[in-house]
């Protein structure tokens, strides 16, 4: 069994790996260069089977309690007229909600909080300068240390992933998205979704009592230059080419600071996920377009089988390659998947099979990773 652990970023993945491995007595630091978790990010929409991890690691009640749980999702004409209201898959099974939204910084914090419960040693605003593959690592303010296992989950840009010298990078889809996070009509009270109109998807997600995220799926374009009032300017403006509860979402978006924009990409490492004692999880060794939703979902199921191949083992480089081997295929699917429902929306393909898509990833993600 390791003893000890280095886990090198704080959000979904490495959040939960702390959980896991400090429970099992493991010695966990935990490092994170955000300074702080709890300020940043707009919603999230969290499936079945991220409830089902987060049942494991022990803030169930909590996500509940902080999010809004719904079990059914919406189809729209751009105008708002209802097309038709689906019952979700779940997931997570039958005593689990379908869906629960939350505000994303809501949720890092709540795992945070339950990770130093169990006594990993967390560090905010610290980042790590070096990694090598026998488990040596230097923190920006010049600690050092050799660990038994060096978790990588420091995201999408992995630099962990680069300085291993695993060549994989995200790749852009064709698509941007641009997300606000205000308050709640109280009409809205699932995802409704628009496939088309002026955006490839408008939708929205609550995340509380009084708060809710919405998105609009554009062409990608460059929105560097845009200042923070520009910014919100061109995410109304396009909003307004869409009716029904989108309208008085359009009416609450006011504050610049709540609107974002990103690219989709996607990306999934083909080979081993780790060097040595140090492996990679969540984004940083896979990525998909949001388009099922199911980013913090497989990180925190990356967490969960990894801390359980690697909490008793006595041959580390076997329960690593049993970990890539194992989340692979289940990953993968949800990336092909993701990209391949962006590419229909790209090219306009009413031939497309969505329903087929959605109940063949349903029953994957059903069962237990």
């Amino acid at each position: 069994m390791i003893s000890n652990a280095l886990i090198v970023g704080g959000g979904a993945a490495g959040a939960a790996a702390a959980i896991l491995l400090a429970r099992a007595g493991v010695a966990v630091d935990l490092v994170e260069a955000t300074p702080d978790v709890g300020t940043a990010g707009s919603g999230i929409t969290l499936q079945g089977n991220a409830l089902r991890v987060f049942r494991e690691l022990g803030v169930l009640d909590a996500i509940l309690a902080h999010g809004y749980a719904f079990d059914e999702v919406g189809l729209r004409a751009p105008d708002g007229t209802v097309l038709a209201v689906i019952p979700d898959a779940r997931t997570g099974g039958d005593d689990l909600p379908a869906t629960v939204g939350m505000p994303r910084a809501v949720m890092a914090a709540l795992l945070l909080e339950q990770a130093t419960a169990v006594g990993a040693k967390v560090r905010t605003g610290t980042r790590v300068t070096e990694v090598h593959a026998d488990g040596r690592a230097t923190l920006d303010d010049g600690t050092t240390g050799t660990w038994d296992l060096v978790v990588a989950a420091d995201g999408l840009n992995s630099g962990i992933r680069a300085s291993l010298g695993i060549e994989t990078r995200p790749e852009p889809v064709g698509m941007g998205i641009w997300r606000v996070f205000t308050t709640r009509p109280e009409s809205i009270t699932r995802t409704d979704l628009v496939y088309g109109g002026a955006a490839y998807i408008a939708g929205y997600c609550p995340t509380g009592d009084d708060s809710i995220y919405a998105y609009l799926v554009e062409d990608a374009a460059d929105r560097t230059g845009l200042d923070p009032d520009a910014r919100l300017a061109t995410m109304r403006d396009l909003a307004a080419h869409y009716g029904g509860p989108w309208t008085e979402i359009r009416e609450r978006m006011t504050d610049a600071a709540r609107v974002n924009y990103t690219w989709f990409t996607h990306h999934l490492v083909d080979g081993p996920w780790h060097r040595g004692r140090v492996v990679l999880v969540g984004d940083a060794a896979h990525s998909c377009p949001p388009t099922l939703a199911q980013g913090a979902a497989m990180a925190l199921e990356d967490a969960s089988v990894l801390a359980e191949l690697v909490r008793d083992t006595d041959d580390l480089d076997a329960a690593l390659t049993s970990y890539a081997t194992r989340r692979r295929e289940r990953a993968g699917a949800v990336v092909a998947g993701s990209v391949q429902l962006a590419r229909w929306l790209l090219d306009h393909d009413r031939t497309a099979d969505v329903p087929g898509l959605m109940a063949r990833t349903s029953a994957l993600l059903a069962q237990r990773p």
